[in-house]
């Protein structure tokens, strides 16, 4: 695909990532995840969490599992994995606040002010995602959500992307930008083609991380994105 100039353009649609980019995550995830593969005797490492930070919980619950059961018993044991993992955000998140990232909120209604489309995206199961948004009162911030129980396959395949776009209409790629926080966000943005791809270090992934995949801009967080679109 040939390259945009996007130096004085605005884009159609953000699809964004949702933990990490646009709502804090200080650690409850990881720690869902240490949980439910102790509770399953799945076999893991650090260097698996991280590697897979941002996609689909349970494609990671399918990957790692299959390691220790055989493939029979694969998709059982990472259903329940997963069940598990979401009861031990559930309980993280009731006890702890849930907080936007500083700055974001009022940098996306600018953004939608400019008219720019928004979409926020996430790993997370459909019933964890809404809940977190309706806690974060962002239910009218986003004219799509799209979660991991919407698609076939989680990053980096780009199919929340090619799903926002769908449920938005929007038919062009290179007037689509998509933000996220770890080096998965930035290859599904990539594969979907998007004229931006964009990382934020307000998350999971720091600067040499996001550094190594291709992108086209890597900002302190979301709240940079007036800026950048001069809007």
């Amino acid at each position: 695909m040939t390259e945009v100039d996007v130096t004085h353009m605005t884009p159609e649609l953000l699809v964004s990532d949702f933990a990490g980019t646009l709502m804090l995550e200080e650690g409850a995830v990881a720690d869902a995840y240490r949980a439910a593969f102790a509770a399953f005797e799945i076999q893991y490492s650090e260097a698996d969490i991280v590697a897979r930070r941002g996609a689909s919980k349970l494609g990671v619950f399918r990957d790692l599992a299959a390691r220790s059961y055989p493939a029979e018993q694969v998709e059982q044991i990472a259903r329940a994995g997963l069940e598990r993992f979401q009861a031990e955000l559930d309980r993280a998140y009731r006890e702890q606040p849930v907080e936007p990232i500083p700055g974001v909120e009022g940098a996306l209604r600018a953004l939608r002010d400019a008219g720019i489309c928004l979409a926020v995206t996430s790993g997370f199961p459909r019933s964890l995602m809404s809940s977190l948004i309706e806690r974060l009162g962002w239910t009218d911030l986003f004219e799509t959500a799209v979660s991991a129980d919407d698609v076939t396959a989680g990053r980096p395949a780009p199919y929340l992307i090619f799903k926002a776009m769908i449920d938005l209409g929007v038919q062009d790629v290179r007037r689509v930008a998509v933000v996220g926080d770890t080096a998965l966000d930035l290859e599904a943005g990539n594969r979907a083609g998007a004229a931006w791809v964009i990382g934020v270090l307000s998350g999971a992934h720091d600067l040499p991380q996001l550094g190594r995949v291709r992108h086209t801009h890597l900002l302190p967080s979301v709240a940079g994105l007036p800026e950048l679109f001069g809007v």
